[in-house]
């Protein structure tokens, strides 16, 4: 299907002379903070990715410095989508974009079931392993050849990041997040010392993981690699143990959040959901391992101990609101609509949660 919305005359004709490949339809799969289109040729399926926004965030790689990690990254076992094309020519495409075959598999998406294939335990046991050991992996890899392209931050760097965009939120909304910040600053108070440097992928979750298979799921390539840096990896199994639910986990309450933002019922409705079922409801349904599960199996794979955990589920939580606070501020900045303060609340509740052990692991 050809996007009749879209002038890809130039994007096709570069695919032609620098790939030798015919177009046969072009299709845009999202256009969010990335546009990104699958291109049919005659050759097999490509997809073309570029930045549409926020590229000039600090938490954010320049599209270059991205491609050059996919670049190291296909020199080594880890399964990831082979980079084929990188344009600058802003004339093709509005910007400057990369060209990558497009993988089999899927994206489980935040709070997404698994697809009806998987739903059954062997299956949710074995995308939870899968999971971990390849996260195992990529914090095993030879930092050396990331170090021209991904920043080197420590927890603590992270976290002031973090303070800083509710800082620059503030200037633009009016709106403090004095809760928000007052996770980030028992964050800095209670940030580890001495961490070990890995490559991290900086967003390592279901949602950019693809998974192929017939019933038991088998990890493709792991996907969307503009937030990595290298950093302590023991930031990452925190994040991803943030969308990992336990069966005995108290919902937050939401009638707060409700009577604060009766325009955003599409949003508190969401949450409601979410809230019932969890950030992946997966997670809690049987054969997926809990929480303590995975991190054993982390710890097995890697040799780490994976002490100040509390620090580091709840460091998660405040790193993902307060990018989402950056959006926030940028739609705002532009006169846009924004519904992304319930969202902000709901994930402030559970760091706070877990900041006062009411969320264990």
């Amino acid at each position: 299907m050809t996007d009749a919305t879209r002038d890809t005359d130039a994007l096709e004709a570069l695919l032609a002379a620098e790939l030798a490949t015919e177009a046969t339809g072009v299709e845009t799969l999202s256009d969010g903070l990335n546009l990104v289109l699958a291109v049919a040729t005659t050759d097999g399926e490509y997809v073309v990715r570029r930045p549409n926004k926020l590229r000039d965030r600090q938490y954010i790689n320049p599209l270059r410095d991205e491609y050059r990690v996919m670049e190291h990254l296909h020199e080594t076992a880890l399964p990831t989508p082979e980079p084929t094309l990188y344009c600058d020519d802003e004339t093709v495409l509005d910007g400057a974009f990369f060209v990558v075959p497009r993988v089999d598999g899927a994206v489980v998406p935040l709070g997404s079931d698994l697809p009806e294939r998987f739903r059954h335990p062997e299956a949710r046991c074995d995308l939870a392993h899968q999971l971990v050991d390849t996260l195992a992996d990529v914090h095993a890899l030879d930092t050396g050849a990331f170090a021209a392209c991904c920043d080197r931050r420590t927890p603590r760097e992270q976290v002031a990041d973090g303070l800083r965009r509710l800082d620059a939120a503030a200037e633009v909304t009016g709106r403090e997040f004095a809760r928000l910040r007052a996770v980030g600053e028992w964050l800095v108070e209670h940030a580890p010392e001495a961490t070990e440097t890995t490559l991290v992928h900086g967003d390592y979750r279901p949602g950019n993981v693809l998974f192929a298979g017939d019933e038991v799921p088998e990890i493709t390539g792991v996907i969307d690699w503009e937030t990595a840096l290298l950093g302590d990896p023991l930031v990452e199994l925190g994040y991803l143990l943030l969308r990992w639910g336990d069966p005995d986990d108290r919902p937050v309450p939401l009638d707060g959040i409700a009577a604060r933002y009766p325009e955003h019922g599409d949003a508190v409705a969401e949450l409601r959901e979410r809230n019932e079922r969890g950030l992946a409801p997966f997670t809690t349904d049987t054969g997926s391992p809990s929480r303590r599960a995975l991190v054993a199996r982390y710890e097995e794979q890697t040799g780490r101990e994976f002490d100040h955990e509390r620090f580091y589920r709840a460091n998660a939580a405040f790193s993902l609101a307060s990018v989402w606070v950056d959006l926030h501020r940028h739609r705002v900045e532009r006169g846009a609509d924004s519904d992304l303060e319930p969202y902000i609340d709901h994930v402030t509740l559970l760091a706070e949660r877990i900041v006062d052990g009411e969320r264990p692991l």
